[in-house]
């Protein structure tokens, strides 16, 4: 069964650091897109970043350029997101999400972050 699972969320002061991890099992890990989504209580979720299955091939919305790093280690069924010098705007609950060859989507449960003084 295909599983994914968020880790590493938790409460940091703004400045902060978190790495989050997202495992996945019952894929072909290699063979699906993986992805960063957040969301607020009463706002859509929003994609934060996303890792290609060609050439670890990352991009990141606007926001978080230069302060989170995306990344991937296909011999492990994993998933990374480094966040560095968090802010109170990125408090959210964060999702792993994977997009298959055949156009399957699927999501994990998510982790909370918090950033707060």
């Amino acid at each position: 069964q295909l599983q994914l699972v968020e880790s590493g969320g938790g409460l940091v002061q703004p400045g902060g650091s978190l790495r989050l991890s997202c495992t996945a099992s019952g894929l072909t890990f290699s063979s699906y897109s993986m992805t960063w989504y957040r969301q607020v209580p009463g706002k859509e979720r929003e994609w934060v970043a996303r890792i290609l299955t060609i050439g670890n091939v990352t991009k990141y919305r606007d926001s978080v350029k230069g302060r989170f790093t995306i990344s991937r280690d296909n011999s492990k069924n994993a998933m990374y997101l480094q966040m560095n010098n968090l802010k109170a705007e990125d408090t959210a609950v964060y999702y792993c999400n994977a997009f298959g060859p055949f156009g399957d989507d699927h999501w994990g449960e998510g982790t909370l972050v918090t950033v707060s003084a």
